[in-house]
């Protein structure tokens, strides 16, 4: 923090305390932290080597210079006395071997906090929770977008299972306030059902309230009737719009406040609006403001923000907050051509250390996937391009920048429903994820968990300095290969060596080979010795470690295979390696205890290496091998598919006293590894010593445990599992038995969607309608920053009505001469956007295409009816509003010309109610629009359509031309209890001129766009479906010309699951009577 006018005093002054400890801790401090500064430098003791240490220190000035000028010059002082006689070094036994001559006692670096708390403090490594060191490895979740409280758990479960230790959440401003100086958190925009569902999880949250989010929601998140009714530019200090945002911001600081991990609760940060710009004044005195509010209303956790590329925002000065970090997302976002990369980006580090040297790297958002645009290719490709390779070698590279809190952006997208997305965008924000949109785990879940339960692994992982990589050189380091790129990070502390190794071209299919020549603990050595190098696959990255402590006192040499899993299991010291199976791997380790199983594969050599036992896996090995078993140490080896199929579920705290007893570090670091189940949601060891593991199968599995001794029985879902010993050789560490799909699985099927019944929708063109209970849309000046093109000086725009999303009508009055023969209409609508035109009950045409058309639409011979009141209709479709500058977007009529002639009112109406008096509250601001079924309540559950007509959906709009109508229809569903359904409607994939609503339950989940596409498939989750009652689905169906359309829909179920998260509540209150409007 840089400008007192933005926080607190205390905070202020802590802050600054910190920073100027930073600059100016002394030769005294330094004799605590020695080790930092030479740690890795000095790739040998030369006799003569004066020269090389003076180079040693310029290297460290480069990597610390933020806070060791005073140290570096104490230092060169000392260095420059230093005899440097062989006989000094060959005297001194601690320094006996190239690595251990410098690992020395080493202090933490000074460290920072807000100056309110304790509880979230950091240095320039990482953050720390509770007193302890943690690295942050994230994922980005909606709520809004799973708009079933109920479910949230079983997605932050899924990230947990995964490894993730944190999860990164935006709050919807927008719907959350759906009026001004009304807030709304209840049912499915509660805050504090996230905070409990994390909490019980074992998941940190890093809360990002906006007010502007971006997240390819309308308006960026911002309200939207601010956009309409604010004067003053949006995202500056204006009074006006801090107004706006004002009671807002204090309702999110109240939940927060009680939440935060300080009192016990998972909340670790708060971000400060979202990808902006410090300049001009008016926007860093708009955060100083944000950073003000929530202080001034009990947060005091640090505050955050998220840089847009490189920016250098928010670092410094005015609106600076506590950490700093940068989004990225490398392969941008057309999903189109998923195979084509663009390369790593390879400056990080350096940016990092020139702009915030002394902060933890931090990347709040980095690509998880991609969104995907009306007319794109789909979500799978865009999990194609950012698949599993891709996975491996970019997070790998973050890894490699020594970024220590990483949050992938999306980690489970979910559904854009109602009104939530921007013009950009469809229904679905499935985005690719790890976690798709229907809840299922992806091959990218399989990778992030390799990654992450690594990281959790591997405490020595959380500390390290970057020495160089292949641009640089590394001291002691030779890479021999050219076409491979290698980094070095290396922990002060223990000497543990992390060679990250790439591709040199990040973008290359090819295979390429090489080895390392590196320093360790017992000398210089050419890794791999068994064989001649390591093989890089393409698209492909590894991690190779040296010197590396597992367990309680267990040590790897070096392993070129990548780590699963580290840790201790019932005082055992387990690790648990993995490599390809078409490629030689090879590490060493110290064994320990007295060996009660070898490995009889042949492909897998044990040979003795001093005092470790060296091991080489030949190509050919797959399934789980046991290298090494005794009662102090598990060494197993996989390949990749085997071990994904492993969890390492957290076993919490018996300690009800302990606020994060479910966190793994803070509340425990009790584990079991359990393979087999498609997924482990948590797992406990009872008194009597059962181990019980929830969780979810789909399909019959071989389940393997690895856990304590004191575990004497196994049960899955409550139901014990008969388990032994006897199907691994003599093994006493690991046991198996089978877990058996349910029977009944089978027998659940979707019914088939019958017994449609319709109703015309669209009574506002036939003759005698009256729009007088509409509202006159006179308005002569607007706060939206477009104004109309041309008029006569009234302004329509729907948002300044209170119609501000979805679709909305206007009709245009005249008193015809005879002469009248066309109208010039404007209409914008956003991207993709549709909108279609009746001259009293006579279609013209439709305008579809980019956010606005400008056309003539000619009257048909016969449609004016002189001297009598003439009515122009118009359905407008809006797609949202757009994002970053251009929130106030000017949706509606921005031009109106009659030919010839004048219009003498024009009338609109949008959803009932407007944004002050919409009815349905539970499913709230953005779920309806204007079309009179809507109005009516016809989507609701309970609506009567007893006296409407049967007709197929596929039969089309009675007329066959242009057209609104309701098809509505019901059908039973009776799923099992303990089973998990990823239900999907499927409309056809035919090119036709027709948009589409889908409404489940009074819950609008999806817009077909038929002549445009991608979408077809619209998953909705259990919650808004009633998976044990009646469900009651209502098609929107608007035909857009005068050609007969012929949609199709079909339920489907996409997996059945034995397990679930548990019961799963349902909200979907029915219709009740509406005064129409």
């Amino acid at each position: 923090m840089a400008s007192h006018d933005t926080i607190s005093e205390k905070r202020f002054s802590s802050y600054n305390q910190g920073s100027y400890a930073n600059m100016h801790h002394n030769a005294d401090d330094f004799a605590r932290e020695e080790h930092k500064g030479l740690e890795g430098y000095f790739p040998e003791h030369s006799s003569n080597s004066r020269t090389s240490l003076i180079t040693s220190v310029k290297m460290i000035w480069l990597q610390y210079r933020a806070w060791t000028l005073p140290v570096v010059l104490s230092l060169f002082l000392v260095l420059w006395s230093w005899p440097v006689t062989s006989s000094t070094v060959a005297d001194d036994a601690t320094l006996a071997s190239p690595s251990e001559s410098f690992v020395l006692a080493a202090a933490e670096p000074p460290r920072n906090s807000t100056g309110l708390t304790d509880a979230v403090q950091w240095d320039n490594y990482t953050l720390f929770i509770n007193d302890q060191r943690v690295f942050i490895y994230s994922g980005e979740f909606h709520t809004f977008r799973l708009p079933v409280p109920d479910l949230w758990l079983d997605i932050f479960q899924k990230m947990v299972a995964a490894g993730l230790n944190a999860a990164s959440i935006y709050i919807h401003w927008g719907l959350t306030n759906p009026a001004p100086g009304v807030i709304d958190f209840d049912d499915w925009r509660a805050l504090q059902p996230i905070f409990d569902a994390a909490k019980l999880a074992g998941i940190f949250i890093v809360l990002r309230p906006g007010p502007y989010i971006n997240a390819e929601t309308t308006a960026g998140g911002i309200a939207h009737w601010a956009t309409s009714l604010v004067a003053s530019e949006l995202r500056t200090n204006a009074t006006d719009f801090k107004e706006a945002w004002t009671p807002y911001v204090e309702g999110i600081a109240a939940a927060v406040k009680p939440n935060q991990v300080s009192s016990g609760g998972p909340i670790i940060a708060v971000q400060i609006d979202n990808e902006y710009s410090q300049t001009p004044i008016q926007r860093a005195e708009y955060f100083a403001q944000l950073e003000r509010s929530f202080l001034d209303n009990g947060v005091v956790v640090p505050l955050t923000y998220n840089d847009p590329n490189e920016g250098r925002n928010f670092i410094n000065g005015t609106g600076a907050v506590d950490i700093y970090g940068l989004d990225s997302y490398p392969q941008g976002f057309d999903c189109s051509h998923p195979r084509d990369w663009r390369p790593v980006v390879l400056n990080y580090h350096q940016y990092h250390e020139q702009v915030n040297p002394s902060q933890p790297w931090y990347i709040p958002e980095f690509q998880g996937g991609s969104f995907d645009p009306w007319g794109g290719p789909g979500y799978d490709a865009c999990e194609l391009l950012t698949g599993p390779d891709f996975q491996d070698v970019f997070y790998k590279q973050n890894w490699a920048s020594n970024a220590k809190l990483i949050s992938y952006y999306m980690l489970y997208g979910g559904t854009s429903w109602g009104g939530i997305p921007f013009p950009g965008v469809y229904t679905s924000y499935d985005y690719g994820s790890a976690i798709r949109e229907s809840r299922a785990l992806s091959p990218k879940f399989d990778e992030l968990k390799r990654q992450a339960l690594f990281i959790r692994s591997s405490p020595e992982f959380r500390k390290t300095d970057w020495i160089g990589d292949t641009s640089t050189g590394i001291p002691g380091v030779t890479l021999n290969g050219s076409a491979a790129f290698v980094t070095l990070l290396k922990n002060p502390d223990t000497g543990s060596g992390f060679f990250i190794v790439r591709q040199n071209n990040s973008t290359s299919t090819a295979l390429t080979n090489f080895s390392l020549t590196v320093p360790t603990s017992v000398g210089t050595l050419t890794i791999p010795q068994t064989f001649n190098s390591v093989a890089l696959n393409g698209r492909q990255s590894k991690v190779i470690l040296t010197d590396y402590t597992f367990g309680s006192k267990s040590h790897v040499l070096y392993s070129t295979a990548s780590v699963f899993f580290a840790g201790t299991i019932g005082g055992r010291d387990v690790l648990f390696l993995f490599g390809d199976s078409d490629q030689s791997h090879e590490f060493s380790f110290t064994p320990s205890g007295k060996p009660t199983i070898r490995p009889t594969e042949s492909n897998v050599k044990l040979s003795k290496d001093g005092s470790s036992t060296l091991v080489s896996v030949l190509p050919g090995s797959t399934g789980l091998v046991t290298v090494w078993e005794s009662d102090a140490q598990l060494v197993l080896f996989s390949d990749p598919v085997t071990a994904a199929t492993f969890w390492a579920p957290v076993i919490p705290s018996t300690d009800n006293s302990t606020p994060l007893k479910n966190f793994w570090q803070f509340g425990s670091n009790t584990t079991v590894l359990v393979g087999g189940p498609y997924l482990v949601r948590n797992a406990t060891i009872t008194r009597s010593g059962e181990l019980a593991l929830r969780g979810d199968l789909n399909d019959s599995a071989i389940l393997t445990v690895i856990a304590p001794p004191s575990v004497k029985s196994v049960s899955w879902n409550g139901v014990r599992v008969p388990t032994d010993f006897t199907g691994n050789s003599g093994s006493r560490a690991i046991r198996t038995g089978h877990l058996s799909l349910s029977s009944d699985i089978e027998s659940i099927t979707p019914p088939t969607l019958t017994d449609w019944k319709f109703a015309d929708s669209l009574p506002e063109i036939k003759p005698g309608f009256s729009d007088a209970d509409w509202i006159v849309a006179n308005h002569t000046t607007t706060n939206i920053t477009t104004k109309p093109i041309f008029g006569d000086g009234r302004i329509l725009y729907g948002c300044d009505y209170g119609f501000c999303e979805n679709i909305v009508l206007w009709r245009g009055h005249f008193n015809a001469t005879g002469s009248e023969t066309s109208a010039n209409l404007a209409i914008n609508g956003g991207s993709a956007f549709a909108a279609s035109v009746w001259i009293n009950d006579q279609f013209i045409s439709s305008t579809s295409g980019g956010s606005e058309t400008n056309a003539i639409y000619t009257f048909p011979e016969g449609s004016i009816h002189e001297g009598a009141d003439n009515v122009i209709t118009v359905i407008q479709d809006n797609m949202g509003n757009d994002e970053d500058s251009n929130e106030k977007s000017q949706r509606g009529i921005t031009g109106f010309k009659l030919n010839t002639g004048n219009f003498s009112v024009w009338s609109v109406q949008g959803k009932v109610g407007g944004y002050l008096e919409y009815p349905d509250k539970a499913r709230g601001i953005l779920n309806e629009g204007g079309l009179f079924g809507e109005r009516e309540g016809w989507h609701l559950p309970g609506f009567d359509t007893s006296t409407w007509t049967s007709r197929s959906l596929s039969d089309g709009l009675p007329s066959g031309g242009a057209g609104v109508g309701f098809f509505v229809t019901t059908f039973d569903l009776s799923i099992p209890k303990g089973k998990d359904v990823f239900a999907s409607f499927q409309f056809d994939s035919i090119n036709q001129p027709y948009r589409a609503i889908l409404f489940v339950n009074g819950w609008h989940f999806g817009k077909r766009v038929a002549n445009m596409g991608p979408q077809t498939k619209f998953p909705v989750p259990q919650g808004i479906l009633d998976y044990n009652g009646k469900n009651t689905v209502a098609i929107v169906l608007w035909a857009l010309e005068n050609t007969a359309v012929s949609p199709s829909l079909d339920l489907i179920f996409d997996n059945v699951l034995d397990g679930g998260v548990g019961s799963i509540a349902v909200n979907n209150p029915p219709w009740k009577s509406r005064l129409t409007i």
